[in-house]
């Protein structure tokens, strides 16, 4: 009798959920750059979520279908989501409530980005982050960019309670910052099978030192300047 093989583990994709592109007002990241630096740091989906829009996903989908979620961070009235495989642009300045609901008529993933980072704009009061838990799909448990690791901490803390999955992404706004938080997930291709891949989602990586933070204040005045001249 032939001994059984042992099954072959399932492969496991690195994915950075959460990083911008000049299309952002406080980013200047090129999309060849970004999707270069991907590559180079064995990144398997690249997730691009610029600020209230699409269009920089959208950009750097067409240049590499196959690797780019075509994602988006939305500023509601009450804090800020993150979304995959947005269809259709969700506006700023909705509730949280009917941008969920823009989101959800289109298929796509949503979660909360730092929710607790009090510091940036975006972050979530606690009675507003719990009314929502229940119509979002994971939470951010590790961003690069949070200023101190107790927010972290923290949101890793509401997902468990929530019985939520917990994300990571870079929140990169320049090219070198790509990878320094991903989630591991299993293989997937779209909103549905990422839905069902964020179950056994695992967190790897650091916080970026807070220097970081400079290059978008600098992004966001060199913006400024050019339209004010």
């Amino acid at each position: 009798m032939t001994p059984s093989q042992p099954e072959a583990s399932p492969p496991v994709w690195r994915v950075e959920m959460h990083c911008h592109t000049y299309r952002s007002g406080d980013s200047l990241a090129d999309p060849e750059r970004l999707l270069a630096t991907a590559r180079r740091k064995k990144i398997d989906r690249l997730a691009i979520t610029d600020h209230n829009t699409t269009a920089g996903a959208l950009e750097v989908y067409a240049l590499d279908p196959a690797s780019v979620i075509v994602g988006e961070e939305i500023m509601t009235t009450e804090g800020e989501l993150l979304a995959y495989y947005v269809q259709q642009e969700v506006p700023a300045g909705l509730s949280p409530e009917a941008a969920i609901r823009l989101l959800r008529d289109q298929g796509a993933v949503i979660g909360v980005s730092h929710p607790f980072d009090a510091v940036r704009k975006g972050a979530w009061g606690e009675a507003s982050l719990r009314r929502i838990l229940p119509l979002i799909d994971a939470i951010e448990i590790l961003n690069a960019r949070t200023w101190a690791g107790r927010p972290n901490r923290l949101a890793a803390k509401w997902a468990r309670e929530a019985g939520l999955p917990g994300i990571a992404g870079s929140d990169a706004h320049a090219p070198f910052e790509i990878g320094m938080a991903l989630t591991l997930l299993e293989p997937f291709r779209d909103g549905a099978s990422l839905r069902l891949a964020l179950r056994t989602a695992r967190v790897t990586g650091r916080r970026s030192l807070p220097w970081v933070h400079l290059l978008s204040r600098y992004a966001a005045w060199t913006k400024q300047r050019s339209r004010f001249p």
